[in-house]
């Protein structure tokens, strides 16, 4: 029996416009307010003059096209899911392809308002699945491009642990903390976004970052540290050295597992550094002759993908604070796992 997350999954497959290739289905507007674009009706340079409507298409497809990395960052950081993502980028489209691009100002600004309103109502459904789902439920990891993790401040916003963190945040907060700390948007245009006056916007801001400050990474790492932290844990992972895995763990450490019910995975956090090593000791020496393990950039740091069997079983990403490993979090579940097949381009 099929899921409803892989056949959303299927279904949204080839849906979205490819480079100079409009899709046939548009004709919506954005929801809760017209088509003019917020500040003014003024057009942008190159390109604000109606146009025949086969040109029209081509402009609204090569604006969606020339942005979409950005639209699914933004729509990933919010949702924590790349298959609901990408749903919201369908409905995005579904709405730009209606708009009259003669009155948009800012077409990056008025289709990252389109996404981000999407991807709000999109919590909700996420909310009432998560309340059902079984075991853990961690984000979806992806396989990134190298470029992801030389941009410090975009590789932090979408690590497991920083996902995680923005969970613990109501879907206006996590909005507004998106659009403003990670892409930068001026007050006026997440107003805008969120359906919330500014001086509102700057009080959720405020709140959303002492959150966040207050749940993030204990303390700056440098990229020489995180990688050598990382090769120590992968080293004694690698070699069942149980001594080895209670240097590099942090007294402290979390290990979360996400099953989904589909697989087995530890129901509830493992807590503390005895537990966590003789845990990794004990589950990846009862598959030692089966298993390969591979180092993989995932959500723009490295982290390990175990295969059985040439098929990805199991991937672990990896949090490092001051040098040792305080969060790992192992994804089972196979219908998170489809975005580990292919490398994901994220932008800001």
């Amino acid at each position: 029996m099929k899921s409803e997350y892989s056949e959303r999954t299927q279904n949204t497959a080839g849906r979205l416009p490819d480079r100079g290739r409009p899709d046939p289905g548009g004709g919506h507007t954005d929801p809760g307010g017209g088509h003019t674009d917020p500040g003014g009706g003024h057009t942008e340079p190159g390109g604000g003059n109606p146009e025949p409507d086969g040109g029209r298409t081509d402009f609204a497809t090569e604006a969606f096209v020339a942005h979409r990395n950005l639209l699914f960052t933004v729509a990933y950081e919010m949702l924590g899911s790349a298959a609901d993502a990408e749903d919201v980028l369908q409905e995005t489209w579904l709405r730009w392809a209606g708009v009259d691009l003669g009155t948009v100002r800012d077409r990056r600004a008025y289709l990252v308002r389109i996404t981000t309103r999407q991807a709000l109502s999109r919590l909700r459904v996420l909310g009432r699945r998560k309340e059902s789902y079984v075991g853990s439920w961690l984000p979806e990891p992806l396989l990134t491009t190298p470029d992801v993790a030389e941009d410090v401040e975009l590789a932090d916003s979408v690590s497991m642990a920083m996902l995680l963190v923005l969970e613990t945040l109501t879907p206006v907060e996590r909005a507004v903390f998106v659009l403003r700390e990670v892409f930068d948007l001026e007050y006026g245009e997440i107003a805008e976004a969120v359906d919330k006056n500014q001086a509102a916007v700057r009080q959720i801001a405020h709140r959303a970052r002492a959150h966040v400050a207050a749940r993030r990474p204990r303390g700056t790492v440098s990229p020489d540290q995180t990688r050598d932290a990382f090769d120590a844990f992968r080293r004694a992972v690698e070699t069942g050295d149980l001594q080895g895995l209670l240097d590099i763990l942090a007294p402290d450490v979390v290990l979360l597992g996400d099953g989904g019910g589909v697989r087995k995975a530890v129901p509830r956090p493992v807590v503390g550094v005895g537990k966590v090593a003789r845990l990794l000791a004990t589950g990846l020496d009862r598959v030692a002759g089966e298993a390969s393990l591979r180092t993989a950039e995932v959500n723009g740091h490295p982290a390990l993908v175990l295969r059985l069997d040439g098929v990805i079983d199991t991937v672990v990403a990896v949090r490092i604070d001051d040098g040792l490993v305080t969060g790992l979090y192992a994804v089972r579940n196979p219908e998170k796992l489809s975005y580990m097949r292919r490398e994901t381009a994220l932008r800001r």
